[in-house]
């Protein structure tokens, strides 16, 4: 699982028949630098199912892989990545992100 950034909307003129009606959002995940920094994420964007109503600038906790459509089951859906949380609050304990640097 990894942290994201809603960075839009996708809109599908047409899809699998198992998308009707899906809300699709534009994601970034973010590093460890960008979350501490609040940097734009510099990552390469996903699109990800929605169900739990994020907007545009919220952090979202992701699932990926064959993990994603878990929790479709047992209809399948082909799908990559949704947003499994929505993050109200992000604390980063300063002593985990030095165990990070000596790596």
């Amino acid at each position: 699982m990894r942290i994201a950034k809603v960075l839009g909307t996708v809109t599908l003129s047409s899809c699998h028949p198992s998308f009707v009606g899906a809300r699709l959002k534009l994601i970034a995940p973010q590093t460890l630098e960008e979350l501490q920094q609040d940097l734009t994420p510099q990552s390469d964007m996903l699109v990800a199912w929605d169900d739990l109503g994020v907007n545009i600038g919220c952090q979202v906790a992701i699932a990926e892989g064959g993990e994603a459509a878990q929790p479709f089951r047992p209809e399948i859906k082909p799908v990559d990545c949704y947003s499994a949380a929505l993050l109200d609050q992000i604390n980063i304990d300063p002593k985990a992100t030095s165990l990070q640097e000596r790596k």
